[in-house]
């Protein structure tokens, strides 16, 4: 018999109804639900093992988002036909999903858990990523796994002036903010986005405006909880020794505030300072102590070490490095830094480098996107590479990691909305960010060196772009401090990273995650506008090395010629079988792409010799030039007759050039006038109008002989 669903339905507020059902799907889960707006379904299954393994002390948690080409009707691409690994869209939301949901599972619990989210069913104009963290923690709210839930992600936009939630890709289109928020039902938990150059107080609203709607988001999930919900687990994943932990406090914890205090700038330096009060408590232990609770020592070091370094900054209002509040590293930049590339920089805050080149491709360097749902091509990509001598480590290379996806495509936002689109960039850009040193944001490093490198590479970037990374300290009295550029460490033993980037007339791009519970509006508009003062002083900093774009490319980038012909002249251009197109190449050394669009043709003519280009653009015009009475033309004899001879005047067009009109002297044959791929330079009097046909004359550019006016006289 086919069991009977659980539903929880709402309202969106433009009349949509999304429901969350459970108790059909998947019950061998820990949780199971399936999430439908409209035509779009997805499944959200959530699985946790009962037990950790032994000495884990952090929370094995894998997302997973997946999109089923099936869901759309689709045969997947490639020569398997199947689903492989995740593509970069699946990745990215993946990885909102799962800032969303880590920080709300309680600390102390360790077991492996898996949530995947699946496409199942899809429409061609609906966004699903923004139902993939709503679908995630439902399944997690009515298992029986531990969560400090619920929580719902969201996408705002504004579109035409007014805040939208969950729009559809058409309206995207028209968006200047966009924006995917993860909140609970009290707090902002998770934010990320790219703007068009939008105010601090207009990011605000549209966070105000997405916490209200996922509000009722959560409320849905309680309502479902109630009645579908399954009592939470017991477990026990630590274990404690309370006079261990004591002991550890005392002896570390003063040691540990007078390291902080003591403001060591290098990471490496302060790093061992704090590892030696570690070592001194082991040392202090018996043998067999040190070797049984060793675990147990580490975690409780790490309490130890965080409380004290929040409590010296919170007290003493001073960074681990020494610096103010709101104070950014020093600043050192370059760029033309690699001599063939076509654009390069060196951006260097504090112990951050990023070393950024520009690559300016053609159409066929486009990324061709073929994904369950989305499709179309990329003109600007941007990649990051994390290598482990960055941060002094040794790990084997493998495949890009999820984390250099994410702080590639956080820069790619932050930079996008400054490319232009249009006639002023003919080129397909790849920026690469290989990161030379870390020490606190790699990826704000990555969109600084980036718009020095797009500027030096010539690309008529509208404004430069800078970005920044801000913490947060807090306590349980209210006391909180906002930390403009953050350490690697401020990072790790903080409440918040927030990165923020922008012009000097509006932000771009943000990524925000909290670890802490109850970040106010107030609070987070003092982080954004002590963000644009740290931003304007890095772009101050950059301006030093260059202020706009070169005003030319540099001679080794392939020049790019664009030329628009009507429709029906591409197969002319093309020729039977390409011919003629390949023709064209071939003499002139150039690269020639035809696109059709609309009613017309883009021709691109690609070539780093400007003279090649010319002859390339000259034959195009010569194929698409339509006869003119009247004009004169470079022609070639084809072919002769008793009465004349038929030039070929424009490619695929001949007309006859009759006998009487090759030259004022009367011809009596055509025997010695000419041979055949003769030159002949003509000039067009007549086309018949029923037959289509050309009357060409030499004669006419050929001044009259004094004799013959002579002779007329006479």
């Amino acid at each position: 018999m086919k069991p009977q669903g659980i539903t929880q339905s709402f309202q969106l507020e433009d009349g949509r109804t999304i429901t969350i059902e459970t108790g059909r799907l998947a019950k061998q889960a820990d949780g199971a639900v399936v999430v439908k707006m409209g035509n779009t379904m997805l499944l959200a299954t959530v699985v946790s093992t009962k037990e950790a393994k032994e000495d884990v002390d952090f929370l094995p948690l894998t997302v997973e988002y997946r999109e089923k080409y099936s869901a759309m009707g689709k045969f997947p691409g490639g020569f398997f036909k199947r689903e492989t690994r995740p593509s970069e869209h699946e990745i990215l939301i993946s990885r909102l999903v799962d800032r969303a949901l880590r920080p709300l599972f309680p600390d102390d619990y360790h077991a492996d858990t898996q949530v995947i989210v699946s496409l199942i069913s899809a429409e061609k104009n609906t966004a699903p990523d923004a139902l993939a963290g709503l679908a995630a923690s439902a399944a997690l709210t009515i298992s029986d796994i531990p969560f400090n839930g619920p929580v719902s992600e969201v996408r705002v936009a504004r579109i035409d002036g007014k805040f939208v939630i969950n729009p559809s890709y058409d309206e995207l289109e028209r968006a200047d903010m966009d924006l995917i928020v993860a909140a609970s039902m009290h707090d902002i938990c998770m934010v990320e986005g790219e703007m068009n150059e939008v105010s601090e107080e207009d990011m605000v609203e549209a966070l105000r405006f997405a916490h209200e709607a996922i509000k009722k988001q959560c409320e849905a999930q309680l309502e479902l909880a109630k009645i579908a919900g399954k009592p939470k687990r017991q477990y026990s994943h630590e274990e404690n020794d309370e006079d261990l932990k004591k002991r550890l406090t005392e002896f570390c914890y003063e040691r540990c505030y007078q390291v902080a205090l003591q403001g060591i700038a290098d990471k490496q330096k302060r790093s061992e300072a704090f590892k030696a009060i570690k070592q001194e408590f082991i040392d202090s232990l018996t043998p067999e102590e040190a070797l049984e609770k060793g675990a147990m020592i580490s975690r409780y070091f790490h309490e130890v070490h965080k409380q004290a370094v929040r409590d010296m900054m919170l007290k003493e209002r001073k960074r681990l490095d020494g610096r103010r509040m709101d104070e950014i590293r020093p600043i050192w930049c370059e760029v033309d830094y690699l001599p063939s590339a076509h654009g390069s920089s060196i951006f260097t805050r504090g112990e951050t480098q990023s070393l950024t080149t520009v690559t300016l491709g053609t159409k066929f360097d486009e990324q061709i996107i073929d994904g369950a749902v989305l499709e179309g091509s990329h003109k600007f990509l941007l990649h990051y590479n994390f290598p482990s001598f960055s941060t002094g480590e040794v790990k084997p290379i493998r495949a890009t990691s999820r984390r250099e996806i994410g702080h590639g495509n956080l820069a790619l936002r932050a930079l996008k909305p400054m490319i232009p689109f249009d006639e002023n960039n003919p080129y397909t850009i790849r920026v690469v960010s290989d990161i030379l040193e870390s020490n606190g944001s790699s990826s704000m490093a990555t969109v600084c060196a980036g718009s020095l490198a797009l500027m030096d590479a010539g690309v008529k970037l509208k404004k430069p772009v800078s970005g920044i990374a801000m913490g947060l300290i807090t306590n349980e009295r209210g006391e909180y401090c906002v930390l403009s550029d953050i350490l690697g460490d401020e990072d790790h033993l903080g409440d918040m990273d927030f990165k923020v980037t922008g012009t000097r007339d509006g932000l771009t791009a943000c990524q925000m995650d909290l670890k802490v519970h109850g970040l106010s509006f107030e609070v987070m508009k003092e982080a954004l506008l002590q963000a644009k003062a740290g931003r304007l002083h890095i772009l101050d900093e950059m301006e030093k090395v260059i202020r706009k774009p070169r005003e030319d490319y540099k001679p080794h980038v392939p020049r790019i010629m664009k030329y628009t012909i009507a429709k029906e002249f591409i197969g002319a251009v093309i020729g039977p079988g390409g011919k003629v197109i390949q023709d064209i190449q071939a003499t002139t050394g150039t690269r020639i792409i035809i696109e059709e669009v609309g009613e017309y043709g883009i021709i691109d003519i690609i070539s780093d010799n400007k003279e090649a280009m010319e002859k390339a653009l000259a034959r195009i015009k010569a194929i698409v030039a339509v006869p003119e009475v009247g004009e004169v033309y470079e022609g070639t004899v084809k072919s002769i007759m008793p009465y004349g001879a038929f030039v070929e005047f424009l490619p695929g067009k001949e007309g006859l050039l009759h006998i009487s009109e090759i030259s004022w002297t009367r011809l009596d044959s055509m025997d010695g006038v000419f041979k055949e791929g003769d030159p002949v330079k003509v000039k067009l009097l007549d086309i018949d109008p029923k037959s289509g046909k050309f009357k060409l004359s030499r004669k006419a550019l050929i001044p009259k002989p004094e004799f013959k006016k002579a002779e007329q006289k006479s």
